[in-house]
């Protein structure tokens, strides 16, 4: 039987007393006992979590990893009490909390704990703060005073909070705008706070401040973190110990060196092997997990992995799945924990299995050119109050990109990479400058997110024959060619007659892919198409771009803030700041042997385990600045290295030549030149 309370449905058993005294684990600040969440989605229930079991220990960082749909967030908005009550859920369990089982406490209860002892950072600062209000306004509701409101802006460092307290949130970076949230999230000094994948759509260098900002704060103040990621490398470097979830369970849980080196789950070691490195495999296809994620519409408690399992047996259909310990700290749902070294010993597709399309740097030297940008250069004017500023997004920025070559440009938020993409898909006019194409076959652009690029209300046939008619194909060969665009990605014809918002998050990114081949561009322009996709999902997009690729002998133009992403998909690299190419050579040699000063901040702020950034502050470049007001070297500012001939000349191109390609850098004094 079950009882509304707190706007939830919550099964008899758990009423009686929602204070409860922690026996089991002295150091536990969070007890969750088999915690069962059922929402509704119509007439259907979808079980979010089933018997979940996990503890969270006072004063430390607990990283919850998983595939899109495991139950991450489910669980964490279950640790807040906030759980949606339209339509209501029904739920059963424990979640323990300073003595008070939040499954029973009453709304006031709920918004006592909340006030006193919990916090929450979200994944887009953007949609959590007011964008009606000014920052300084809003950190002072959590805080109480100006003075506490900009002490806590100073401690999670914050620059100039004085100066910026006025400031709406839309004027801020998404660094900034994240840091506000913590200054909110810790203003009453909180026991916990849960971070829901902060750090996700940020660049690289400041993923690494909030990192080191969340692990300084756990250690200065003992705050425990629940952090929600599917980056397996932001959770091996700020978690203590980490929880595997999938399907609603949790899979396996223990210290951050254990589970991550001797993971004792196949999921996990999935996972694991899908996550790109700077070390990743580039002549191989990325590991992937096959098949699909479990039914959420299935009740039953059973091994989920089981389909996707390499090493299951038939006794696996019939264990119930439990958390078996595996050594001290450190357990594991499956039945096969010592069986993971069988898994290694699958082999690997090769991309040179695919196509003769070669991908070594120095085949395209002789190509014909895709697409060459001459002195390119591009300017927006925004307000800031009643002035007007001028924002140079690129300048006379110079790139030739031959058939069939791949190129991936990385760089921080608002150097203009983005910008450059849409003036060559057309989708913007530059100041001055040139675009030429090589053919006449338009460019294509794939976009991060595939769902607001796709029409809903179409269905994906409607969506590709959008494309395909553009191109002046007679409607009886029309259909041919959209079914052979779906079978190049990999979906079956029936999905023809689906619309975007049926789709998973993967078939909406192969759709994108089909739209943009059916007829095949010049150059394909990929926009971010990975950066928030699991680790799976992520490689499987990867494979299919690169399969695309040597398949159509198309080139690529791959923007990304992802290094190893970077490394993976492209054969040369280049790096922006300030709207300029500040760095260009081979993939391999960019990575091994970065020479400017700014790529090698990049490499260094990649996640990994034990990795401390000692910057507190932001030190970001002045984009409002025309390039004939810049004398030096834009990234002087920032630089360890720089020097007075840096900050009164502009540094002109060195190149050094190899067996693989040029790699030619704009700086004074380049880290390594003239190494052999």
């Amino acid at each position: 039987m079950s009882i509304e309370k707190g706007g939830y449905m919550v099964l008899a058993e758990t009423i009686p007393d929602p204070m409860i005294s922690s026996q089991d684990s002295q150091n536990a600040l969070v007890e969750i006992k088999d915690l069962n969440v059922t929402l509704y989605r119509g007439n259907k229930s979808l079980y979010a979590l089933r018997g979940v079991n996990l503890e969270v220990n006072s004063g430390e960082i607990l990283g919850l990893v998983g595939e899109s749909g495991s139950g991450k967030s489910i669980l964490g908005l279950s640790m807040l009490g906030l759980l949606p009550t339209k339509p209501k859920p029904i739920i059963s369990g424990q979640v323990v909390i300073s003595g008070m089982n939040l499954v029973s406490a009453s709304p006031q209860q709920l918004r006592l704990l909340r006030k006193q002892e919990l916090g929450a950072v979200f994944q887009d600062p953007m949609s959590s703060l007011n964008p009606t209000m000014k920052i300084g306004a809003q950190v002072v509701e959590a805080a109480g005073s100006k003075k506490e409101a900009l002490a806590l802006l100073e401690a999670v460092g914050f620059p100039n909070a004085q100066g910026r307290f006025g400031a709406f949130p839309h004027e801020l970076s998404g660094g900034l705008r994240q840091r506000v949230m913590i200054a909110m999230a810790i203003a009453k000094n909180p026991k916990l706070v849960i971070a829901d994948e902060p750090t996700t759509a940020l660049d690289v260098t400041v993923q690494s401040q909030i990192l080191s900002l969340l692990r300084s704060l756990c250690n200065d103040l003992g705050t425990s973190f629940v952090f929600v990621t599917h980056d397996l490398g932001v959770a091996a470097q700020i978690s203590d110990r980490i929880a595997v979830m999938y399907g609603g369970q949790i899979v396996e849980v223990g210290s951050s060196n254990k589970v991550l080196q001797n993971p004792s789950h196949p999921y996990t070691y999935g996972l694991l092997q899908s996550r790109l490195t700077l070390e990743s495999d580039k002549s191989n296809m990325l590991p992937t997990l096959i098949g699909e994620a479990p039914d959420p519409y299935t009740q039953d408690k059973k091994c989920h992995f089981y389909s996707r399992c390499k090493i299951h047996q038939q006794s696996c259909l019939s264990f119930e799945l439990n958390l078996i310990e595996i050594s001290s700290d450190h357990l594991s749902a499956c039945k096969f924990p010592d069986q993971m070294e069988v898994l290694s010993s699958f082999s690997k597709t090769s991309f040179e299995n695919l196509s003769s399309t070669s991908t070594l740097e120095e085949s395209f030297g002789n190509n014909a050119t895709a697409v060459k940008v001459e002195n390119l250069s591009k300017s927006f004017i925004v307000k800031k109050g009643l002035k007007r500023q001028k924002i140079k997004a690129i300048t006379e920025l110079n790139l030739a990109i031959a058939e069939g070559e791949s190129v991936a440009i990385v760089g921080e938020s608002g150097c203009g990479k983005s910008s450059l993409l849409r003036i060559i898909a057309g989708l913007s006019k530059p100041d001055n400058g040139s675009v030429q194409l090589g053919g006449k076959r338009s460019p294509q652009m794939v976009f991060q997110d595939a769902g607001a690029s796709l029409t809903p209300w179409l269905t994906v046939e409607e969506l590709i024959l959008e494309r395909i008619a553009t191109a002046g194909i007679k409607k009886s060969k029309r259909s041919k060619i959209l079914e052979a665009a779906l079978q190049r990605v990999g979906l079956p014809v029936e999905v023809s007659f689906i619309k975007p918002p049926q789709l998973s998050g993967g078939q909406r990114q192969r759709v994108a892919l089909a739209r943009a081949t059916a007829i095949v561009p010049e150059i394909l322009l990929c926009d971010e198409p990975t950066s928030a996709l699991d680790v799976s999902l992520a490689a499987n997009v990867l494979n299919l771009i690169s399969k695309l690729r040597s398949e159509l002998g198309m080139a690529v133009l791959f923007v990304t803030h992802d290094l190893a992403v970077a490394r993976v998909v492209a054969d040369r690299i280049a790096v922006m700041y300030s709207g300029q190419i500040v760095e260009l050579g081979p993939a391999n040699q960019i990575v091994s042997n970065p020479m400017h000063p700014y790529t090698k901040k990049l490499f260094d702020s990649v996640p990994g385990p034990g990795k401390i950034n000692e910057e507190k502050e932001f030190s970001l470049p002045d984009f409002t600045n025309s390039r004939s007001d810049l004398l030096g070297c834009p990234f002087y500012t920032r630089c360890k290295f720089g020097t007075h001939l840096c900050n009164e000349n502009f540094p002109p191109s060195i190149e050094k030549v190899s067996q693989i390609g040029i790699h030619s850098v704009r700086c004074f004094n380049p880290l390594g030149y003239g190494d052999q």
